[in-house]
């Protein structure tokens, strides 16, 4: 029957591809499946970017958020020791008060007004070493001392009664009679030496030294003895029973005048009452030589 031979020979045809066909046929698959990989590989080194960037940036933001942290506890404990300090400097400053309308009382009125005129031209002197007392004797902040509270220190301040701290220069020193000039900018209320050749026995006289608290004290006594022999041979002491402290060394002992008459030097080490300060006299020609050394004149 043709006619059926001839409708199976055009449906052979139409299913049956020529080689050529194929090869086109995969080829184009190929490339599909290869654009979808390449296309999978670089979506996928996207998303690891984006996740690497991502990650860095929320380590930046949660290193950022630490120092955040850190630094508000530290301003915080800042703050607080700040105010800790505030309170223990009013707490000082109260006690100082405190102490001195004590010691006015205890005085009496031979020293009434010696004390408030005294003070503020007294020292506390702090080394990397040791502490002592000093008192300004020039109006240009020269200040005298014993030469044993700076021996040997690396580093000193000086702390004035309105509990400021300066720095502070070595002018020069006496090591026999154990004098050290000292130096701080500015200007302030210097004390006055009196004679210490009118010095009498008996009469009344006031011991300061470590005006800010630290070592605080304010002795009164009487002058026992005049021109005593210290340890370096030299007949130039007072012998006083006011009360000398270490913190005293270097201080000034000041009569019923508010005047100087010996810088306080030391104690016997088996008594309490015997103290000893370098006459007034030898104090003013002992600056003096020092000064002198370093700028040819008298400061005094």
């Amino acid at each position: 029957m043709p006619p059926s031979n001839y409708d199976k020979s055009i449906v052979h045809h139409h299913i049956t591809l020529k080689p050529h066909h194929k090869k086109i046929l995969i080829g184009g698959s190929s490339l599909v499946i290869i654009l979808l990989i390449t296309l999978s590989v670089f979506t996928y080194m996207i998303f690891v970017r984006q996740q690497l960037n991502y990650n860095l940036l929320d380590k930046k933001v949660s290193d950022l958020r630490l120092e955040t942290q850190t630094n508000v506890n530290a301003l915080s404990d800042s703050l607080i020791q700040t105010r800790s300090e505030v309170i223990n400097l009013s707490s000082d400053i109260g006690s100082i008060n405190q102490q001195f309308s004590v010691l006015k009382a205890s005085v009496g009125e031979d020293f009434s007004g010696v004390i408030d005129q005294s003070v503020p031209s007294v020292v506390t002197i702090k080394t990397d070493i040791a502490q002592g007392t000093g008192f300004i004797i020039d109006s240009q902040g020269y200040v005298v001392t014993n030469y044993h509270v700076v021996e040997g220190a690396k580093a000193a301040t000086i702390i004035t009664s309105d509990n400021q701290n300066h720095a502070v220069g070595l002018v020069g020193y006496d090591l026999d009679l154990d004098i050290a000039l000292l130096k701080v900018d500015g200007t302030y209320k210097a004390l006055s030496l009196a004679n210490s050749d009118d010095v009498t026995v008996g009469e009344k006289v006031i011991a300061i030294g470590n005006p800010l608290g630290l070592q605080f004290s304010v002795s009164q006594g009487i002058v026992s003895a005049v021109h005593r022999t210290g340890p370096n041979g030299i007949t130039a002491y007072i012998q006083t029973d006011a009360a000398l402290n270490p913190g005293n060394s270097g201080g000034p002992l000041i009569n019923t005048d508010g005047k100087v008459i010996g810088i306080n030097n030391f104690k016997a080490s088996d008594s309490e009452s015997l103290g000893f300060a370098l006459e007034a006299n030898y104090i003013k020609e002992t600056v003096n030589n020092v000064y002198q050394q370093k700028y040819g004149e008298d400061l005094l």
